[in-house]
Order: C-alpha cells, then sequence, then structure tokens
C-alpha cells in the first residue's frame, strides 16, 4: 500500500476533528491519495502554496463542486476568462473602497445585534449574531434591499448543502433557490441598470448568467466563510479566560488575535484542483485530469512554517502567512471585509461583562467548518449601553 495513511482516513474523520489525521499525513504522505475524497489531498504549506500558484492545476473542470451547482463563475474559471469575472466585481472590494463603504454599515449593523441580545445575557452566536450579520452585509453589497435577510439564508443554505454533498460524493440538490436568486438579480438589474451599484457595474461586463453565477459565489464567500469566521474567532478567544483578558487589557490585539484564530480553524478549509496535465508533487505522481484538493486547515498547522502550530498564540509574528483566504490568482477578494466584519463584531462582544461560553463547543465540517452552535452569556445589561 503506497499511502497507507490516506487509505484508512474516512469522512467522517476529515469532518469531525480532521486535524491529528493531517498531521499524520503531512509528515509521512504530503501529497497522499484519499479513496475516501477520490483524489490528492495536499498537506504541507509549501507544496500547497505550489499548488495556488501553478497553472497545470485548474479550477477550470466540470466536475468543480461549486461550479456544478451555480454555474461558470469567477471560482471555476482560470486565465483570462477568471479575470473578466473577478474583475466585475473585485474593484469594489479594494481596502479602502471596502472601509470607506461599509466600516458604518457593519458598526450599524453589531450595534443593533449585539444591543438586541443583550438584555437578555446569552446568545447562540451563529444564529444570533455572525450569520445575522453576514446575510445583512452581502445584501447590502449586492443591492438586493427587496430581498430578506431570510431569503438570502435559505438561499445560501441550499448552495453550501449542495456543494458539500457533492465533496462527500453524495447526490447534491440546490432544489430552486438559484431560480429564485435569478429572478431577483434581473428584477434589481433592470429597476437599477443606470445606478452604480455592484450588481449594475458588473452586468458591464458580464452577461446575466455570469452576473447570476458570481453573486451566488459571492454568497458563499460573505455569508458561510464570514459566519464562520467570527464563530471560531470567539470560540478561540473565550477557550481560556487569560486570551479574553489579554485582548480586553490590549486592544491592538485584537487583529492579530482574528488572524490567528483564522490560520488554526479556516471556515474554509479546503480548496479543489484538477491536474491538467502529469505532474510529479511531493513525491506523488498525479495524472492528468485527477482531483487535487489542498488542505488549508492543514497548510496552516505546518511546524515547518508555524512554531508550535496547534497552540492558539495571538502573538504569533507570522500568523499572515495562513493560506485561509486561498493564494494566487484565486485569493479572496472579500477578506477584507470579512476581517471588518469579525473585528468589529469582537470589539462589542467585548464590551459585555462577564463574557464566557455557556457550554462545549467545537469545529465540525468537511469543508466549511465552525461549530454547529456556540452559546455564549454574560451579566445582562441594557443595549443602549453597549
Amino acid at each position: 500500500m503506497k499511502f497507507p495513511v490516506g487509505e484508512s482516513a474516512t469522512i467522517e474523520e476529515l469532518d469531525a476533528d480532521p486535524h491529528p489525521l493531517l498531521a499524520r499525513l503531512r509528515a509521512a504522505e504530503p501529497v497522499s491519495w484519499i479513496p475516501a475524497l477520490g483524489g490528492w489531498l495536499v498537506t504541507r504549506h509549501d507544496l500547497a502554496v505550489r499548488v495556488l500558484r501553478d497553472t497545470r492545476y485548474t479550477v477550470d473542470d466540470p466536475r468543480f463542486s461549486t461550479a456544478q451547482v451555480v454555474g461558470t463563475s469567477m471560482l471555476s474559471l482560470d486565465g483570462a476568462e477568471h479575470t473578466r469575472h473577478r474583475d466585475a466585481f473585485a474593484r469594489r472590494f479594494r481596502p479602502a473602497e471596502t472601509r470607506a463603504r461599509f466600516t458604518e454599515f457593519v458598526r450599524a449593523e453589531v450595534d443593533r445585534l449585539v444591543g438586541a441580545v443583550a438584555p437578555r445575557g446569552r446568545a447562540e452566536v451563529r444564529a444570533d449574531l455572525a450569520g445575522p450579520l453576514a446575510v445583512a452585509v452581502v445584501t447590502e453589497a449586492l443591492g438586493l434591499r427587496d430581498v430578506t435577510p431570510a431569503t438570502i439564508r435559505s438561499w445560501y443554505d441550499a448552495f453550501v448543502e449542495a456543494v458539500s454533498a457533492i465533496t462527500a460524493g453524495r447526490p447534491a440538490n440546490a432544489g430552486d433557490a438559484y431560480d429564485r436568486l435569478r429572478a431577483k438579480v434581473e428584477a434589481a438589474l433592470d429597476e437599477r441598470a443606470a445606478d452604480d451599484t455592484l450588481l449594475a457595474a458588473a452586468a458591464r461586463h458580464l452577461t446575466t448568467d455570469e452576473v447570476v453565477a458570481n453573486a451566488a459565489v459571492l454568497m458563499f464567500g460573505g455569508i458561510d466563510t464570514t459566519e464562520g469566521m467570527i464563530t471560531n474567532a470567539v470560540l478561540h478567544l473565550l477557550e481560556r479566560p487569560d486570551r479574553l483578558t489579554a485582548v480586553r487589557a490590549e486592544p491592538d490585539l485584537l487583529a492579530p488575535a482574528v488572524e490567528e484564530s483564522v490560520r488554526l480553524e479556516p471556515a474554509a478549509s479546503v480548496v479543489d484542483r484538477y491536474a491538467t496535465e502529469d505532474v510529479a508533487l511531493g513525491g506523488a505522481q498525479i495524472a492528468k485530469g485527477d482531483l487535487v484538493r489542498v488542505s488549508i486547515a492543514a497548510a496552516n498547522r505546518d511546524p515547518a512554517v508555524f512554531a508550535d502550530p496547534d497552540r492558539y498564540d495571538p502573538r504569533r509574528a507570522n500568523a499572515d502567512r495562513h493560506l485561509s483566504f486561498a493564494h494566487g490568482p484565486h485569493f479572496c477578494f472579500g477578506a477584507h471585509l470579512a476581517r471588518l466584519e469579525t473585528i468589529t463584531m469582537l470589539r462589542a462582544l467585548l464590551r459585555l461583562p462577564d463574557l464566557r461560553l455557556a457550554g462545549p463547543a467545537t469545529p465540525r465540517g468537511l469543508v466549511f467548518r465552525k461549530p454547529p452552535a456556540l452559546e455564549v452569556a454574560w451579566t445582562p445589561v441594557a443595549g443602549r449601553g453597549l
């Protein structure tokens, strides 16, 4: 058996607590064939970077999970076509424009959400805070102001479930979510074609089908992963009282603490590529057409890059070498907005007295990793006093 560690891997292990398995793979089989995934798994940081930057590995393949669910988009294209799709949206998410466009909106939404739960002294972070914030920001970014947050949430839930099913080798069904999204995007384009909205600007460079597909992709990046990023960051800060004390005493430590959380448990733990030719990588012989799955979670805990990699250390000097927002041409252009949302939410939560975990929580997920629920508690306060 050439890849004994990979041969023994199961979907259940990768979904529940993959880090011990990923460490064994990284040490013994940094590029390993995983029968349970039907492809190769890359676990070493340097090899992950190589795959993400090398044009011999592509997302432009009919098997690409997101493309099967929402169609051709910036996430499933490479080269000039990828640039055309990406640039139609990415220009609006540059750092300065992100701060100018979203800072006040995000702060107002965070104040509203935290203020609503502050008097009751308890909240479930995903359902009450992180999820609603991420949905509100995506709704605002897309300009779909006549669509309720619950509707947006139902669409993205359907997309995420379908992508996760494909990744796990199960049948996928997003129901009518995509058709409903398309109808709303078309209506928004008809009503505001002359406006300077994100969708209207994108429609000047892309077809309607392309705009809709990329709007769905923005839901993946803007909702599920941001919700996970916020939830995981809260969990990491509250797991030990000294972490919370340190960040409260040293406010400038909050941004590095978020970056370290993103490294330790990336909300999107894997990305897929397909080999366009036979390639030798990390001692493995990859054949043209093979699925090559990059484990962001494993690369982020590579001891060759990060000392004591399983330890949460908000003072880690090189935490920003993580690959949680991908790398190369497909680097997530929403990273600045996700950081803004996470830091703003944490700042508000840190003002709650005696903030603490109210129950055990552990991240789960084959692709999108976060606790199924995260209960927190504090001494009840009037929302307006925050």
